[in-house]
């Protein structure tokens, strides 16, 4: 029992810490060069749940302006709003079914007790 709560909680913390990549890239869209992270969530060796982040290296757009007589160009960022706004919505669906499983095993929890005093 104790090791399904240990389970739904690195759940918890694995959505949580999603959430927050996405939220970073969000915050940088603007940032020239900056370069986006993914979290990918995948099943720990004793039924804990982990999170991989990787920096996603692909370039971005290349923007060119003239400054004067003088041609510049620059990388903007390699984040689309789309994907992470539906990396947003997948995280907190998950963060919702933990919190659902947390629930249900404190209430059985609570009702073993109750039958067991």
């Amino acid at each position: 029992m104790i090791n399904s709560i240990g389970s739904t909680l690195s759940g918890l913390y694995s959505h949580n810490k999603k959430m927050a990549v996405s939220a970073n890239n969000i915050a940088n869209i603007n940032t020239d060069g900056f370069k986006k992270s993914r979290a990918v969530i995948k099943e720990g060796t004793n039924g804990e749940v982990t999170v991989d982040i990787h920096k996603i290296e692909t370039p971005g757009s290349l923007i060119h302006y003239r400054e004067g007589e003088k041609v510049t160009q620059t990388e903007s960022s390699n984040v689309d709003y789309s994907e992470e706004a539906v990396n947003m919505i997948i995280a907190h669906r998950g963060f919702e079914a933990s919190l659902k499983a947390l629930q249900a095993e404190e209430e059985m929890l609570g009702s073993l007790l109750d039958i067991k005093v």
